[in-house]
């Protein structure tokens, strides 16, 4: 009896101490302190530089105001290091200087029309305008001397994803950017550095920066389509793990060095403590490379690893997976070394490297293997996934072109497609109707066209598969960019929705003012970006027709949720709450969730959230810790994995009805 109460007091002990509110790492850390002259120096330097970026903007014509950024963000470098204490070492106070002239000299050769950075080489600064947030994001570039004689000629483009630094802030990132030429510089070859919004390993709003930077150097250079290359080391592996695996068609080859590739095995998830969720469990396979490892015979890989570096581990479990598909991952290690690249297993790498490279990227394989387990990631080269029978289990389409007159598919959990081959590209013979052979039924649609392009949907009703002339979602359907969990409203253009209104309770009301101001200061923190937050009452069309609207509060605060009504798949009143045929007390409990909004079915609702990984260890551990929806217990502490107790989570299926699990 004396044992087992000891066991029950510790038991009590330790469930206390999981349930008290987990402290939250400020990132970037607390700076050190620099002098009341310098910091007076920098503040009146940055507030006239934002005065004559003003200025210079609006004179600037429709063409020139894209380069607007490529000044703003030394602006931003400083005037966010000095906002938000961001200074880490004495030397940066004379950088801050520097990026200060920098700007200024931009913006006067903006003034006189002649902007010298575009046609620049060597090192070279450049930043965009983010759709997510309006934020201005900053790269770097290597430009080759041979730019200068030939600019218009399309060039091989690599980019290269940084490592883990909890200070590199855009001051110091612009810092070395403008010093440093990296890891690798092959000749005649364009090198892009993703700043990647912080120290996300490219994951949720830092996958679409570099989406977004990659747009804005193809905007600005001539690239090759079929030589853009991706590596990068320790954080920056992991990186390449995830981006090499999800978007494998995209690139000529991919070298990711060190990081991680998962998260259970390389945290050792189910080896201490109680297990996450059913949900993170499933949520999981959102970003696990060795889920998607078959794509990469899509994409030629060449991993490296120090042999007595831990991280060593990513390229093992990786070579696993792969070998499971029956493909063989290349690997260079080099010997007796740590987390860093082996002068000689570099050199090694390089050579192989630059051959793949030059083979180029191959835009219409006769063979495709693909696998997804969502439609966030739903496109391999010529072939399109729409629709799914279930997320979060795996999806396969395995699809060849067997002759010029037949393709042959077969697919699994998998429930409408598209083939599709741009003009030029079809290799099926004109002006013929082909045969494609899809899980054993054979369907003609319709003839190759003259100019070499087809296009072909096909759907499936029970066990049967048919052409459909028009593809598309008809009704409320999981489509791609429209499928959820709750973070991924965060990948593109939202708004916060502030309440004005009185809440249905005052505890309520309280926990959504609490939850709001962390998630706004969470983005900025993490994301590097000031979040767009407007008052429920000043919310218009137009933003609802361009953004994922986030809304705070409960139908009595928030006008806009108010105006929902009954459209949500949730009834809320001073009382009740009622969601998947449960009631709650409204006094206790909160929804947060995700949704087509009912105004912009094109358009995601999220109610009472930002992105939902909270705290910061390991990247591997950056992924969402809530699935569609789920009901908060606000009585209860906020922890790392929610913002209050779960008393209720799940799914919506693949009509964005409650599935409960």
């Amino acid at each position: 009896m004396k044992i087992l109460s000891i066991v029950l007091i510790v038991g009590l002990i330790a469930f206390a101490a999981s349930a008290q509110p987990q402290p939250v790492k400020q990132l970037p850390p607390p700076g050190i302190k620099i002098s009341e002259a310098d910091r007076q120096e920098l503040t009146a330097g940055a507030a006239g530089l934002a005065r004559e970026i003003t200025s210079v903007g609006a004179t600037l014509k429709s063409g020139q105001r894209t380069l607007l950024a490529d000044a703003q963000i030394f602006h931003k470098a400083v005037d966010w290091a000095l906002r938000y204490d961001e200074f880490y070492k004495s030397n940066e106070v004379a950088l801050a200087r520097e990026l200060l002239k920098h700007g200024r000299q931009r913006v006067a050769e903006l003034r006189d029309g002649k902007p010298s950075w575009i046609a620049a080489t060597g090192l070279v600064v450049r930043a965009y305008v983010s759709k997510v947030d309006g934020s201005i994001q900053p790269y770097g570039l290597v430009i080759p001397a041979t730019f200068a004689d030939n600019p218009k000629q399309a060039r091989r483009l690599d980019c290269w994803f940084h490592g883990r630094d909890e200070t590199l802030t855009e001051l110091k990132f612009l810092g070395e950017r403008e010093k440093s030429r990296g890891e690798f510089t092959p000749a005649d070859t364009l090198v892009l550095h993703l700043y990647g919004r912080y120290c996300n390993a490219s994951k949720f709003a830092g996958e679409t920066d570099f989406f977004e930077a990659l747009a804005d150097v193809r905007r600005n250079y001539s690239i090759d389509e079929n030589r853009i290359a991706v590596r990068g080391f320790s954080m920056g592996g992991a990186t390449i793990w995830h981006l090499a695996a999800h978007h494998a068609g995209q690139f000529a080859a991919a070298s990711p060095g060190a990081g991680f590739a998962e998260t259970p095995e390389y945290l050792k998830v189910f080896k201490s403590g109680p297990p996450p969720s059913w949900y993170e469990q499933k949520l999981w396979h959102l970003y696990n490379a060795n889920d998607y490892a078959v794509n990469l015979l899509q994409c030629p890989t060449i991993a490296y690893s120090g042999e007595i570096d831990p991280q060593k581990q990513s390229a093992d479990i990786m070579e696993s997976a792969m070998t499971a598909e029956g493909l063989k991952l290349a690997r260079i290690i080099g010997p007796n070394t740590g987390h860093k690249y082996e002068p000689e297993a570099k050199k090694e790498l390089i050579r192989q490297f630059d051959a793949l490279v030059a083979t180029g990227r191959d835009p219409v394989p006769r063979e495709i293997r693909f696998t997804t387990w969502t439609l966030r990631y739903n496109q391999m080269k010529w072939v399109t996934v729409d629709r799914l029978e279930q997320h979060w289990e795996q999806a396969r389409v395995n699809a060849s072109i067997v002759d010029a007159r037949t393709v042959k598919i077969a697919t699994t959990n998998v429930s409408a497609f598209t083939i599709s081959f741009a003009d030029g590209s079809c290799p099926l013979e004109v002006g013929k109707s082909p045969n494609v052979i899809l899980d054993g039924q054979t369907i003609t649609p319709w003839k190759v066209a003259q100019e070499r392009s087809w296009t072909a949907h096909f759907e499936k009703t029970g066990n049967n598969w048919k052409f459909v002339p028009v593809g598309g979602v008809g009704g409320l359907r999981k489509q791609h960019g429209l499928q959820g969990p709750i973070d991924d409203a965060f990948m593109d253009s939202f708004i916060i929705v502030r309440p004005t209104g009185t809440a249905f309770n005052e505890k309520s009301g309280q926990w959504v003012e609490r939850e709001m101001t962390r998630a706004i200061d969470q983005w900025r923190a993490q994301f590097r970006g000031d979040a767009r937050v407007e008052n429920d009452t000043e919310v218009t069309d137009r933003d609802l027709a361009g953004n994922n609207v986030i809304l705070w509060g409960d139908p009595s605060s928030n006008r806009l949720l108010a105006r929902l009504g009954s459209k949500l798949p949730l009834s809320w009143d001073a009382t009740n709450l009622r969601l998947g045929g449960e009631t709650y007390s409204s006094s206790d409990h909160a929804p947060v969730l995700i949704y087509p909004n009912p105004l912009n079915p094109k358009r995601y609702v999220v109610l009472n959230s930002g992105f939902t990984f909270r705290g910061f260890g390991s990247n591997a551990d950056q992924t969402p810790k809530l699935p569609d929806f789920a009901i908060i217990d606000i009585t209860k502490p906020p922890t790392t994995r929610a913002p209050g107790g779960v008393v209720l989570a799940g799914f919506f299926d693949e009509s964005w009805q409650v599935k409960k699990p």
